[in-house]
């Protein structure tokens, strides 16, 4: 059973903590000979999450074209994999991964295409949602915090509590893609862990969070997947957020402050899977490695603004964003925070029946 944690140390030793770190530079994948590559492979990943220019730049060294399709939600994501569609190449969250794994939908990475891998900071090496890295590689993390608009509310906002402020009745705003996010900041706000598997509990969170729903945003479509539209428009001046979202905004000239709540803010980390079902897992493999080069890394971090698992990248990552405390939180910043653990199959149950009673609820 995975430990749960409240985070109180630094970012290299709350991982340590949670993921029970190892240093692994190899793969699993005995090693054999290189299948022709494919003329196109599929990725699978949110709307605009690498840029345009580092998939033309791997076509052009390769000729493999990059086929881009979008999914809304990770439930989506793994609906559709489950369904037997064919992707060669998925970001999914961490905690998703030992679920597919037991499901047999997840291929065994070859490293032997995957040399860059040597690139990635051991402290997101050989993670106990993945052991030996048999199936991911981590990609980027991040937390997820409140965007506020402080020119537009009546005092200071410091905790998840203050999205049930009733000056914000009809101001506040959810990503509705995200409901395991959404459900842990309201069992924070309540003092319970983000990771409760508790019944009573989470109906406590259920409880709560229907009561936020009279004037609630459930915003579906931000502008690659940025909230800073919804912010700029004055439609929200509170809402659960990231910091690209962030970014974003502030690049906009809001005046939006990205707010550590006092509860703990939640961490959360996506990793490449390649699924059983592809045929092209050599091609993909090889993107992989060609997304593990440092300045292609960088590249990716200095457009979207999210923490790159590549160390070797940070000495090519605009400065402005790598001193950012809201892209790359220090350590007062993790005090109570938590990192989203995969729940118990019991507990996901659990899980999505408290998220339908909420879509469902008539607005109290």
């Amino acid at each position: 059973m995975i430990k749960s944690i409240l985070l109180k140390l630094s970012l290299q030793t709350c991982l340590l903590a949670y993921l029970v770190i190892g240093f692994l530079s190899s793969g699993c994948a005995p090693s054999s000979p290189r299948p022709p590559l494919a003329d196109e492979i599929v990725l699978y990943n949110w709307e605009g999450d690498i840029p345009q220019s580092v998939l033309d730049a791997f076509t052009k060294e390769t000729s493999v074209k990059v086929r881009y399709e979008a999914y809304e939600s990770q439930e989506e994501a793994i609906e559709n994999i489950r369904a037997g569609q064919v992707y060669d190449l998925v970001v999914m969250e961490s905690r998703f991964i030992p679920i597919l794994a037991n499901e047999n939908l997840l291929g065994e990475l070859n490293y032997e295409n995957i040399p860059n891998f040597k690139n990635i900071s051991p402290n997101f090496r050989d993670l106990i949602y993945d052991p030996d890295n048999r199936y991911s590689i981590p990609y980027s993390w991040g937390t997820t915090g409140l965007l506020v608009r402080i020119d537009m509310v009546q005092g200071p906002i410091t905790r998840w509590a203050d999205m049930w402020d009733p000056k914000y009745a009809d101001k506040a705003a959810i990503w509705i893609g995200q409901p395991r996010e959404t459900l842990s900041f309201t069992l924070k706000s309540l003092g319970y862990s983000a990771n409760s598997e508790n019944p009573e509990e989470l109906e406590s969170a259920l409880a709560k969070l229907i009561s936020l729903k009279p004037g609630l945003h459930f915003v579906e479509d931000f502008d690659q997947e940025s909230s800073a539209p919804a912010l700029a428009s004055g439609e929200i001046v509170i809402a659960m957020g990231y910091s690209g979202d962030f970014l974003a905004s502030k690049d906009s000239g809001l005046q939006v402050e990205y707010i550590i709540p006092e509860e703990g803010m939640l961490l959360w980390g996506d990793t490449f899977i390649v699924p059983a079902n592809s045929s092209n897992q050599s091609a993909a493999e090889l993107f992989i490695n060609f997304l593990l080069r440092p300045e292609i890394s960088a590249e990716i971090v200095n457009q979207k603004y999210y923490a790159s698992a590549n160390e070797s990248a940070q000495p090519f990552i605009d400065p402005q964003i790598f001193n950012d405390p809201a892209i790359y939180p220090g350590e007062e910043s993790l005090i109570n925070a938590e990192i989203i653990l995969p729940l118990s199959a019991r507990g996901q149950k659990l899980y999505d029946e408290i998220w339908q009673r909420f879509l469902d609820a008539d607005p109290q």
